[in-house]
Order: structure tokens, then sequence, then C-alpha cells
């Protein structure tokens, strides 16, 4: 279908908004970017990127830029976090293009640069939504404001457009944290251990994620899952410590003692999560990546599941324009809601990689490659 030139609104340029505003674009859409940040910085640690969305990355033209700067790991190795034993050792190549391990700040840097000059706007937090049936009125903090004839929220789990649509629902807090901590590769040279490119430590009831985040593996990365009764703090995210982070691997494996030993500086963070939602879209509104199936880290799929969501999107738009997205609403929601709540399922789990499984249905799966099903099977 010949793509009209109608308005399109993302709320949200994180990575799932950024992928959706360069494709849509690279699809001759007419769309506009908001983000509530006063401007780029990079932030956040490490992230996983597989396969699954290095293919989506070559239709927006940036996965060799991200392969030059990313560490590339060939297996998942899973250990038991006390003894050190192997528990799975699983490949990472045979899908038709790596696996890479990056900084998230460096990949959102790359994503940015894709889209159109001119229309990714900072600091615009969403103040108010309204979809009139015709079109769709914006208005952001510092009165600024548009109208567009369908939004896309890609603001995450804490998304102004999801309340818009359901109603305001605080996220489930999981009972668990995640400590962060980004290592200089030369503070791990005076000890005689062996660091792995990607290996998930696992402990009886918490484990330790740890990989490189650059091509010259200079700097290594780890995030936790570790009980916690309730989070009492009322911000993002808190200063953690050496010493906390001692007591809660205490008895574990040398490497990640070693790893504690070598940290300067750590965060801890609260894993938030929510229920299926009933639905994925209302009127001219559609939901992507954490705003409808926000998951826990356990998988390193999130921010893949939400730049599936974008190319999908993409895809059903193409096929039936802005002018029709009922159709094009519910033609995504049926081609992605069984994968994300899937993924969505297992990754809340935890028990991916654990033991010595086929990840094929993670990492081999080509978007593009997908028959649309019919939006009735949603």
């Amino acid at each position: 279908m010949t793509n009209d030139r109608q308005t399109i609104a993302i709320i949200g340029a994180g990575l799932g908004g950024a992928a959706a505003g360069a494709l849509l674009q690279r699809a001759g859409f007419d769309v506009h970017v908001y983000e509530q940040a006063p401007s780029f910085s990079r932030l956040g640690a490490g992230i996983h990127m597989g396969p699954n969305v290095l293919k989506i990355f070559e239709r927006i033209g940036i996965d060799k830029k991200l392969l030059e700067i990313s560490s590339k790991p060939t297996h998942w190795f899973s250990r038991d976090g006390i003894t050190g034993e192997y528990l799975s050792r699983i490949p990472l190549d045979g899908y038709g293009t790596p696996y890479c391990t990056v900084h998230r700040g460096d990949l959102h840097g790359l994503q940015i640069t894709a889209l159109n000059e001119g229309t990714l706007h900072f600091d615009m937090k969403l103040k108010e939504i309204e979809d009139s049936g015709s079109d769709v009125y914006l208005e952001f903090e510092g009165g600024t404001s548009t109208r567009a004839d369908i939004v896309i929220g890609a603001d995450g789990i804490n998304s102004r457009v999801r309340e818009t649509l359901l109603g305001f629902e605080k996220p489930n807090y999981s009972g668990w944290v995640g400590h962060r901590a980004l290592i200089s590769a030369d503070k791990l040279k005076k000890h005689d251990l062996e660091f792995e490119d990607c290996v998930k430590w696992w402990g009886p009831d918490r484990h330790m994620m740890v990989y490189y985040t650059t091509s010259n593996r200079d700097e290594y990365y780890y995030v936790t899952g570790v009980p916690h009764p309730a989070w009492e703090f009322d911000t993002a995210f808190v200063e953690s410590s050496r010493e906390e982070m001692a007591e809660a691997f205490s008895g574990y494996h040398p490497v990640i003692g070693a790893l504690i030993e070598s940290t300067d500086e750590v965060t801890k963070w609260p894993l938030f999560n929510r229920n299926p939602l009933p639905l994925w879209s209302k009127g001219r509104l559609v939901l992507l990546g954490d705003a409808c199936h926000p998951m826990k880290p356990h998988m390193a799929q999130g921010a893949a599941m939400a730049i599936e969501d974008a190319a999908m999107l993409t895809r059903c738009l193409q096929e039936n324009g802005v002018s029709d997205f009922k159709t094009s609403f519910a033609l995504y929601e049926a081609n992605r809601r069984d994968r994300a709540t899937r993924v969505q399922s297992v990754s809340n789990a935890n028990t991916f990689l654990l033991t010595q499984e086929d990840p094929s249905w993670v990492y081999g799966y080509d978007i593009y490659a997908q028959p649309l099903k019919s939006e009735s099977a949603a």
C-alpha cells in the first residue's frame, strides 16, 4: 500500500521508540519523536542484542556500526555461582548474524543518528493527550502542543499513553532488585582468573550476569537479580556499595568475589513488571515495548521485544496505511501478543538458558520472514 502522509507521533525515544521512528521514516511515513529527557546522554549500562534484533538493525542501517563497537560472544555460559560448574554452554552463532553485547548508551546513540534530522524533540514531557476521534491532541509541559493522526506510546513501564488507555495503575514490584556496575577491565588484570565474554552465575535464589560492553573489551559489566522484600525508596534507583554486594554474594565463586572487589560504583534498581494488558491499542493510540509488556530483565530480551514491536507495527502500517489504523493496530497485536507474552513469561520465571536448551525460538526469529496472520487471531 502507498504510504499516506498523515502524521505519526511517538512518545518516548528509548530503544523501542527510536527504532519505531527510524523504521517508519524509512517506510515513508511522517514521524516525529518526543522525549521527556532534556538531551541525549550515555545512560544505562550493558545490553544484549541478539540476531533477532540485528536483522532489524540491518533495515535501519546501523548493524555494521553496532558490531564495530560491541563485544561478540560466541557462547552464553551458565555456571553454578558457588562451585563454578558449567550448567550450560549455549552457542550464540549460526543465526546469520552475530550476537552482541554493548553499552546501552552507545547503542542508543547509534539509533538516534538514524532518525531524520529535526524529527527528534527533547525536553517534551507529555502532560495531556486527547483522542478527538479525528486526530490526537498532545500537550507537553511548558505549553508546547501538537496534533497527530496516530500516537505510539513507547514511553516505558510508567507510560502516560498506557495510563490514558487503561487508567492509572502502579506496576508490580517483583520482590527483586538488580545491582548494576561497570568495571574497567584493567582492574581485573591483577586477578589470576578467567573472565568470560558472556556468563550468568546462578545461585539458589539469586544470580549475576556478566559480559563485556565494548569491542576492545575494556569495559566489563555485571547486573544481578537479588531478592529484596520491598522497595522502600522514592527514586528509580539508589546507590549500593561493594560491602552490600559482598554480603549479597557471600560464599560465591572467586570470580564473583573478584568482580565485587574491582567495583568502584554500583547502583541498585527495583525490578518491576505488569500482568499482560487486556488491550494494546484504543482509537488512535497504540503501545509498544515496556508500555504494554514490561518484564524482568533475566532473559535479556526486554529491549529486543520493543524493537521487534516497532518492526511489526511498521509492517502493519505499511500494509494498511495510517488511514486504516484500526486494522493496522489489530494486525499488529495479533502478530505480536503471543511472542511477547511468551518471552515475558519465561523472562519473569528466570529459567532461560539455565540448562542446555535450544534458544532458536528467540534468536532465530526473523520478524520479516513471518507471514502476517489475520487480525481476527488477536
